[in-house]
């Protein structure tokens, strides 16, 4: 535990650190005007963007990090999470200068990583996991089992099923659930507001998946955030916490049971669309590419994700998107070693602000020493965990199980069995309210 000269010196870097990081919006430095979107589709998606940025002057926010790092010794759990922050806060002032310029993926690789860039404890790449989800969706065709739902629902039906169940989980405390025109995605959530998307359709399963993603976590963790008043900086969710915000989004979707194959097709799109960019592809090239898939305008709203911030031209792009099934497995693979290993009791610590998973050991610490406080807000699965400890269960006894030999098994059984026509068997009924 720390003492208290320790404590307060803790106290100052994490202020610091809130107070470098609070200003900078990367999405709304990186935001096109929206005659770009009604121009292009009015062409005929036959003429590049023309996007300019605003500028930013990473200057200030530099200057808070050096005075941070003035008390920052790395070394123990604690200083090291203190120096991870200060470096991703940096990073991402250094990542906003250079919007439309060569330099922004190198800045933005440092926080997100390449398509290309092996997993950290594993070769295994963000791109390898976009094809094999896309590949086991392919052989799903192949069966003749069609598992793409229909995409029937409006903003407004979106609303009336997050609005209530957002004002149950928050109490007064809850955003307000607004439908606007313009959109980097088909809503976004802030403990501020949750927007959606007008003109963007949705099947009858994305209303229970935002709630889960959006609601239950992104704006759970910025409430929880708010309460660590000796750790401020938790408040804030910057790029060196996206990977794992994310992820214990999607993470969110999976154990809901709101996760379907047709999102997991979304992310492995973002992946590959990313990737088709840094290869060179440019803006109309990546947008057919989409309009191939999805309707033309969602084609260019995932094809704005790829490019702002780099060069419509291609060779350049935002990175942010590769995250997703990383930050999946990361968080997926966390929650599932400390269910095996019986330390149930650091899974709390995910959901008390806005906060990496490196950062797990030195919260701890924290949390110990009375400096982080336990989360106010914990989505329904957590705080009713019956369903997910019986998933943690089953997944941690199938996983230390040799499948070399029973596949072989079920192959042999597979050999002597015809083939069976199933088309038309999957039905899609609205998803039951949480």
């Amino acid at each position: 535990m720390l003492d208290q000269a320790e404590q307060d010196r803790v106290r100052g870097v994490a202020t610091l650190l809130h107070q470098a990081a609070r200003p900078m919006r990367v999405l709304g430095a990186l935001a096109w005007a929206p005659e770009v979107k009604q121009q292009f589709l009015a062409g005929g998606g036959q003429q590049l963007p023309d996007v300019s940025y605003p500028g930013y002057d990473p200057g200030p926010v530099v200057a808070i990090i050096q005075e941070a790092r003035r008390d920052i010794f790395p070394g123990n759990v604690v200083d090291d999470w203190l120096e991870s922050q200060a470096d991703a806060i940096a990073t991402t002032a250094e990542m906003m200068a250079s919007a439309g310029t060569s330099a922004f993926s190198a800045w933005g690789r440092r926080l997100y990583g390449m398509p290309t860039d092996p997993l950290r404890y594993d070769p295994v790449t963000p791109l390898d996991l976009a094809h094999q989800v896309l590949e086991s969706m392919a052989d799903l065709v192949a069966a003749k089992l069609d598992v793409t739902p229909p995409a029937t629902k409006s903003a407004e039906d979106i609303v009336a099923v997050i609005e209530p169940a957002v004002n149950r989980m928050f109490g007064e405390l809850a955003p307000p659930v607004q439908i606007v025109d313009q959109l980097s995605a088909n809503a976004l959530a802030s403990r501020k507001h949750i927007r959606v998307r007008r003109g963007a359709r949705f099947t009858d399963l994305d209303a229970h998946q935002l709630l889960e993603h959006e609601a239950f976590i992104h704006v759970a963790t910025a409430f929880n955030g708010l309460e660590q008043h000796d750790l401020p900086i938790l408040a804030i969710g910057h790029a060196g916490t996206t990977r794992t915000q994310e992820g214990l989004a999607v993470f969110a979707e999976l154990m809901s049971g709101t996760l379907d194959l047709d999102r997991f097709r979304r992310l492995a799109h973002r992946v590959i669309a990313i990737q088709m960019a840094m290869e060179g592809a440019n803006f109309i090239e990546v947008f057919r590419w989409f309009a191939e898939r999805v309707d033309e305008d969602q084609a260019f709203e995932s094809t704005r994700r790829v490019f702002r911030g780099g060069n419509v031209n291609g060779g350049v792009a935002f990175l942010k998107d590769i995250v997703y099934l990383a930050g999946l497995l990361e968080v997926s693979t966390f929650v599932r070693g400390a269910f095996a290993a019986g330390r149930t009791d650091t899974l709390g610590i995910l959901f008390c602000g806005k906060l990496d998973i490196s950062g797990v050991p030195a919260l701890a610490e924290l949390r110990n020493s009375g400096l982080c406080v336990r989360p106010r807000f914990l989505p329904p699965w957590v705080a009713d965990p019956r369903h997910t400890l019986a998933m943690l269960t089953w997944s941690t006894f199938s996983s230390q199980i040799d499948l070399t030999r029973v596949t072989m098994a079920v192959e042999r059984l597979l050999a002597r069995t015809e083939r069976v026509d199933i088309s038309g068997t999957i039905t899609f009924d609205p998803a039951p309210a949480n």
